[in-house]
């Protein structure tokens, strides 16, 4: 069946990516993170396609649970942890790792009739304060995790990057400074990196790195693209032709007539929009690929449909391909021109978008 809009799944370039990541951390094992749909690319497809991910890492239960029945048999890192004990038991029945960020995460553990010896990442709010125990928590709450009566299989020590993306921010090297004194006199390993501690932190990287946006090739930095780190997009966001139209000078284009041709011209209507996850603040001048070319958006974003100027571009018809983003056309520039974050264009990708894996 032909897809008018289609998210083509390179791979290839996720595995490159992989590759490439570890460069940067060599001596790191690597939590793969394939929480929100892989951000945007699949769950499942995304985590058969890495074999030689050390772990993978997932927002919740339901996420691990999809993977476990997928045939997935590295390590998951439930990265909010379990909340009830149905949830516990659950974890338990497949294997999961978890994060303990919360008192009456721990409770559960002491209170589990489960004889499961969980891996249990102990997370350290050193600046975030989103998750996590305070630094002058941390020996009371390692102890008690210590004496429960079915002994971890193995303690992980975490912390989270508040503003690793901004280059030699000075909170980065707080957040580091409070984990090292946090858990000095101890031997876990630790887990820091997140994707912009990886690539621009290398003090930040600890036993395990855990990639999320620059796996998929995109870099966690505004000032820079992820070919800057040789990195690869895992997506490009492909559509098509569905019209070819001319309109006159002074004629608008689509909803509020938002774009009035200075000159006689040639419109061409792409499938994709809002309701695909094209957000409607694109504005006027926005890049789109038409056979290979750069072409204007004009008019607004509506739900089904976008209008390209593609005056000097040749042999534009009905079913020419267009990028929206990918290779060729970074989602990153896409990001800016919409004033949002690569992170919101990736995982805003909709079910009716068909997945094509290559």
């Amino acid at each position: 069946m032909s897809r008018l809009i289609r998210a083509v799944i390179d791979t290839g370039a996720l595995r490159a990516n992989l590759r490439a990541l570890r460069g940067f951390a060599p001596q790191a094992r690597v939590v793969a993170v394939v929480k929100a749909n892989a951000y945007g690319h699949g769950l499942v497809q995304t985590a058969l396609a890495l074999p030689e991910a050390d772990a993978f890492g997932v927002a919740r239960l339901d996420e691990g649970i999809v993977l476990r029945d997928a045939g997935v048999k590295q390590p998951i890192v439930l990265l909010e942890g379990a909340f009830t004990s149905e949830e516990l038991a659950d974890a338990a029945r497949s294997a999961f790792d978890l994060v303990v960020h919360d008192a009456r995460q721990i409770e559960l553990l002491e209170e589990a009739r489960s004889v499961h010896p969980f891996v249990l990442w102990l997370k350290i709010d050193t600046g975030m304060n989103r998750l996590g125990f305070r630094p002058e928590e941390f020996a009371a709450t390692l102890e008690r995790l210590q004496r429960l009566k079915v002994p971890p299989r193995e303690i992980r020590l975490v912390t989270h990057l508040a503003r690793a993306d901004e280059r030699n921010e000075a909170m980065t090297r707080e957040q580091l400074q409070r984990f090292k004194v946090a858990i000095r006199g101890h031997h876990f390993p630790t887990s820091i990196g997140n994707s912009a501690g990886i690539l621009g932190w290398p003090e930040a990287h600890g036993a395990w790195i855990r990639p999320g946006i620059a796996l998929y090739g995109v870099s966690p930095f505004a000032d820079a693209n992820g070919t800057s780190f040789g990195l690869r997009p895992v997506m490009t966001l492909e559509t098509s032709v569905i019209a070819v139209r001319r309109v006159t000078r002074g004629e608008g284009v689509g909803y509020g007539a938002a774009w009035r041709a200075e000159r006689d011209t040639t419109i061409a209507i792409l499938a994709g929009g809002y309701g695909d996850c094209l957000p409607r603040s694109l504005g006027n001048g926005s890049p789109v690929l038409i056979n290979g070319q750069r072409a204007p958006l004009v008019g607004r974003v509506s739900m089904d449909m976008i209008a390209v100027n593609v005056a000097g571009i040749a042999d534009v018809r009905v079913g020419s391909r267009g990028v929206l983003w990918g290779a060729g056309l970074s989602v990153e520039e896409i990001a800016k021109h919409a004033g949002t974050i690569p992170y919101e264009l990736l995982c805003g990708v909709r079910q009716r978008v068909a997945r094509e894996i290559r």
